[in-house]
């Protein structure tokens, strides 16, 4: 080898290095993260509590805060996350097929990771009432938003199972935030009389004084097994142009959700302070224990919302697999 080529490879591989501090230089220097209400959002309020983030940035020689925002629906938050003001959105499986769905071949929306297996469930507090046959059209059932979120689809999935058209009941759903469903169900609403809702406002329903309040159905039940219920999700050209800081989000994530693991009770602890709740630590220490629920970046059962989905309407392109909905970091997980 000569004098002149040795140069020649050294020359090249210091633009090859100054190339890859440039891009990382370019790279976003506040990530931007939805967040929601629930225990099934405890993975980012450990990372928010404990600056995992920003840990995990530093470990990388990355300056990076980060910003935590809500947004009052999965379309808002869509439309944010493809007018570039929001980098990792936040909720249910159904807003994330629908985002990816809508943006196939232009912004390219995938999911990131999971959050969690964590059931669903269909309360009533009418005795009278003990599957969705005994709905009438005088009921009322509150869920997060009529016919879009991962409760509509999961009630419209249970319907059609029950031998119902499967959009027989979307005339008397009602949009209702989880707290609001919660207090409309359990002080006697004249009005609701059914709240489809998560953990940990599902339990606190159940475990009301009044006699009557019981449970209609789990989405286990529709969906024959655990599923993911949240995820985050984020557009092409966020990962695309911010591959470092995606990184540090993953090893963030996956961190939290090995904290969770490992002391459900200090985890407990962060929900009641980030969330801000008036609930006891030891009631969700109790949820944190129920067998039916587990942290998990491994998506479960998606693809049967996905086949609904598109079966119904909802979705223009039926994804192959789940791997077509999600980025290619987790593709080695054995998911569904």
């Amino acid at each position: 080898m000569t004098c002149r080529t040795i140069v020649a490879i050294c020359f090249l591989a210091l633009l090859a290095g100054c190339s890859n501090s440039i891009s990382s230089d370019r790279e976003t220097t506040t990530l931007r993260i939805a967040q929601q209400f629930g225990i099934g959002y405890l993975p980012l309020q450990m990372m928010r509590e404990h600056s995992l983030i920003e840990q995990h940035a530093k470990q990388q020689g990355i300056e990076l805060t980060t910003a935590w925002l809500r947004f009052s629906d999965g379309a808002a938050m869509n439309d944010a996350l493809l007018n570039h003001d929001l980098d990792i959105a936040s909720g249910g499986i159904a807003p994330l097929l629908t985002a990816w769905d809508q943006t196939l071949g232009a912004h390219g929306v995938r999911g990131v990771a999971c959050l969690n297996e964590m059931p669903l469930y269909l309360n009533t507090n009418q005795a009278d009432i003990q599957s969705l046959h005994d709905f009438d059209e005088d009921d009322r059932i509150a869920l997060p938003a009529v016919a879009v979120s991962i409760q509509a689809r999961t009630l419209q999935m249970a319907a059609e199972q029950a031998g119902l058209a499967f959009d027989t009941l979307d005339d008397i759903t009602v949009s209702m935030p989880h707290t609001d469903g919660v207090a409309a169900l359990t002080v006697g609403d004249a009005e609701i009389t059914g709240h489809l809702t998560s953990p940990p406002f599902m339990y606190q329903e159940l475990q009301n004084e009044d006699p009557q309040i019981h449970r209609i159905l789990s989405s286990y039940d529709v969906l024959g097994g655990p599923s993911t219920f949240n995820c985050v999700w984020a557009a092409s050209h966020f990962r695309e142009e911010n591959p470092a800081v995606y990184r540090v989000f993953l090893g963030a994530l996956e961190e939290a959700i090995e904290m969770i693991a490992a002391d459900k009770e200090a985890a407990a602890d962060v929900y009641v302070k980030q969330a801000e709740s008036e609930l006891e630590p030891t009631f969700i220490l109790g949820i944190l224990n129920d067998s039916e629920i587990t942290f998990t970046m491994t998506p479960a059962n998606t693809m049967q919302y996905a086949a609904f989905m598109h079966k119904v309407g909802a979705l223009s392109n039926k994804p192959e697999t789940w791997q077509d909905y999600f980025f290619a970091e987790i593709h080695h997980l054995g998911g569904s």
